[in-house]
């Protein structure tokens, strides 16, 4: 299959299906979203870990790897509520942007979350318990977030991965060049990780790459930085979406390829991807609006036209199939049965037609002699 040549700052995928294509390009990271929004804490039946005198975890989903040490710059999701009146005061996954916490130098009221994520291992998933000692303390929080006084706090949080940094160093405190290059990294580990079917875990590396490519940080570039950067972060939207459809998660997919699109709308992966998933969702019209618009840009992709052949052939089938129900359904126009005859009617009818046409023609004769 012949490949749609990109620039040679973007870095390929790897090898992959034969009939697919291959190339990169494109966008914040939209994050994996948590498995159920609820507006209260999970229940979770997993043992009570106690790591600190007020603080305590349980595990939802067992991560992989390494803990992070201090000063490690720890990437993670959660979802923020006060223990005992269920309030829910923060949630990251909304706002589709992970929290970034440099372990050992965390906000005083986030001491207890740091607890619970010097814990964890990348990609772990787990509800943590803080007292309010070492979350908003005595007088709790009046502007942003909201919450109570003496408040004892409830978190479910995800760590998606983290740098070990020993200085610490924060992504705002990076220069163009080191946040560049630290994405770079996390997107060629992930790639590896595609490469080894680790698909979770290849996710994992690419969204924490988007992270350091935050909207705040790409707003302030321009000219040949903006372009290193896009080189970074544009193709780990579209990885995300190679591993979200191998996962049979088409929604999530549809979303990494439109971002992908609304960077550069005639990019031919995002919509040859894009339209697979739709395919695979049952949007055939949709899928092939894209398939055709990549065809445009790539009209000797093997792979592009395979999959209109496809969309081709199954639309052949429902209508095959939508008739057969309708034949069914309506079928040919039934034929009148005739009825059976009654020869004594038939007889009595004859004789009176007879008998009129005899007094009808003596009536006529008379009225000639008169």
């Amino acid at each position: 299959m012949e490949e749609v040549q990109e620039s040679q700052t973007q870095s390929s995928l790897g090898q992959e299906e034969e009939n697919e294509v291959i190339t990169e390009s494109s966008a914040f990271v939209k994050g994996e979203p948590a498995p159920e929004f609820s507006s209260n804490p999970p229940k979770v039946d997993s043992e009570v870990e106690v790591l600190h005198e007020k603080v305590s975890k349980q595990i939802i989903k067992e991560g992989h790897g390494q803990k992070p040490s201090k000063y490690s710059t720890c990437f993670f999701h959660y979802r923020a509520w006060a223990e005992k009146s269920q309030h829910k005061f923060e949630d990251t996954w909304l706002e589709q942007r992970p929290i970034e916490m440099v372990l050992g130098k965390e906000k005083k009221e986030m001491t207890g979350l740091g607890i619970g994520v010097a814990s964890m291992k990348a990609g772990e998933r787990a509800l943590v318990s803080v007292g309010w000692e070492l979350g908003y303390g005595e007088e709790g929080s009046f502007s942003f977030p909201n919450v109570p006084p003496k408040a004892d706090l409830v978190y479910e949080v995800e760590l998606i991965g983290f740098d070990e940094t020993k200085e610490g160093k924060a992504r705002s405190d990076m220069t163009v060049e080191e946040r560049i290059g630290a994405a770079d990294r996390r997107k060629m580990d992930g790639n590896a990780l595609y490469q080894e079917e680790k698909l979770e875990e290849a996710m994992q590396q690419y969204e924490m790459a988007i992270a350091y490519m935050g909207d705040d940080f790409m707003f302030q570039l321009f000219g040949k930085y903006r372009d290193m950067a896009l080189a970074v972060k544009n193709p780990c939207h579209l990885n995300m979406a190679a591993c979200l459809i191998k996962l049979n998660r088409y929604e999530e997919a549809i979303g990494q390829c439109s971002i992908v699109l609304g960077e550069d709308e005639n990019n031919v992966k995002a919509l040859f991807r894009r339209g697979k998933a739709r395919a695979a969702l049952g949007q055939t019209d949709a899928a092939r609006e894209d398939f055709l618009k990549a065809s445009k840009y790539a009209p000797q992709d093997k792979a592009i036209a395979k999959e209109l052949r496809l969309l081709a052939e199954h639309d052949k089938a429902v209508y095959q199939k939508q008739k057969e129900i309708y034949k069914g359904i309506f079928g040919p126009r039934p034929q009148p049965v005739p009825k059976p005859r009654n020869w004594l009617i038939l007889i009595w009818q004859w004789l009176l037609s007879v008998f009129y046409g005899l007094v009808t023609l003596f009536k006529r004769q008379r009225h000639k002699s008169d």
